[in-house]
């Protein structure tokens, strides 16, 4: 099992009211954490894979916010397993855990399936 904690902010896209450049920005910078990091961390394991995101923050987020959050991080993965993120030898599993004020986190755990 590969565990790796994402030092990236989740938060809910569909309500915010932001230049597009600004969610481009974040998109980018949250694609690129998640393939660097885990490239860091070694080569991917084969598929299937079970890959479960848990968002680390103050409040909660919705089902549907959480998982739209959570996109640009998934495009990370998938570059990083060198599948498409639709690719069926992926289940992708999303889950929230509060954390300490001004906390904030994304911790991918990818296991076999």
């Amino acid at each position: 099992m590969i565990r790796i904690l994402l030092p990236i902010r989740i938060v809910s896209v569909a309500n915010l009211r932001e230049h597009f450049m600004a969610r481009a920005k974040r998109s980018k910078l949250h694609r690129l954490t998640a393939s660097t990091m885990l490239r860091a961390w070694g080569k991917p394991p084969a598929l299937p894979v079970t890959v479960t995101m848990t968002r680390i923050g103050e409040r909660t987020l919705d089902t549907d916010n959480l998982s739209g959050g959570c996109k640009a991080a998934r495009d990370g993965i998938a570059d990083w397993l060198g599948v498409d993120d639709a690719d069926p030898g992926v289940t992708w599993l999303y889950a929230q855990t509060p954390g300490k004020p001004k906390e904030y986190g994304l911790l991918v755990e990818v296991t076999a399936s």
